[in-house]
């Protein structure tokens, strides 16, 4: 069962097509709840416990109606957040690098080789709360020729955090400013990020700096490399 999430389903379509494209090339059926809605990071994060409240409520039902194995999040965010409902759902959710990371099917998968240097962006909460900023590792490590290196200071935030970007905007450009040093720094001309609120903060950032580095994450290149057009 894939969630989608609010903002990743609006700003992020390619990366929710592009995991049923893999899911689906490696054997797994993909079921979309068409009732699910918001996870409730953000509320949480905002002090309204009666608002997450509700979304847990919608979402369970939603999930309910179609029996899955698991309950695939493509955002860290999410994930962490769907990792907070009923033990008997959230032992069901797993971050989409995760749950590849561990899938069978791969032999047949065709990987086209990329000659590129990707660095990649442990999001806060999949280091912290998740525990498992190594599986996008595990993924890219499938592209032949690709060369993946852990981004400079991936132990600090880069300043996004939810709505913290919004709440705090001067100590977030901040930590932002030094992420984009790091990322420049790397000589890579892709980087990886498992957060959506993440990848669109330092994508800004890139852009603002004059840096032609693309932002994608992790499954979106390993699937490209695997054949995916979104636009097909």
């Amino acid at each position: 069962g894939l969630f989608l999430g609010c903002v990743a389903r609006v700003a992020d379509v390619e990366t929710l097509s592009a995991s049923i494209f893999v899911l689906n090339r490696l054997g797994y059926a993909v079921h979309v709840p068409p009732r699910q809605g918001c996870c409730g990071a953000m509320h949480a994060g905002l002090g309204e416990p009666e608002r997450v409240r509700a979304f847990e409520e919608r979402n369970l039902r939603a999930f309910a109606e179609t029996r899955v194995d698991a309950v695939i999040s493509t955002a860290s965010g999410c994930g962490a957040a769907l990792k907070n409902y009923p033990q008997g759902f959230a032992d069901r959710v797993r971050d989409i690098s995760e749950f590849l990371s561990e899938a069978d099917g791969w032999e047949e998968s065709g990987i086209a080789p990329l000659a590129e240097k990707v660095a990649v962006h442990e999001p806060c909460l999949m280091r912290n709360v998740l525990h498992c900023q190594g599986k996008p590792y595990d993924l890219l490590h499938r592209i032949p020729g690709a060369v993946v290196v852990p981004l400079a200071g991936n132990d600090q935030c880069c300043g996004a955090a939810g709505t913290y970007f919004l709440t705090q905007p001067e100590m977030a450009a901040s930590l932002l400013a030094d992420k984009i040093e790091a990322v420049k720094a790397s000589g890579a001309r892709v980087l990886a990020s498992s957060n959506i609120g993440c990848a669109m903060h330092l994508a800004a950032g890139l852009r603002a700096a004059g840096a032609e580095i693309e932002v994608l994450h992790p499954v979106t290149l390993l699937a490209r490399q695997m054949g995916f057009d979104k636009n097909q």
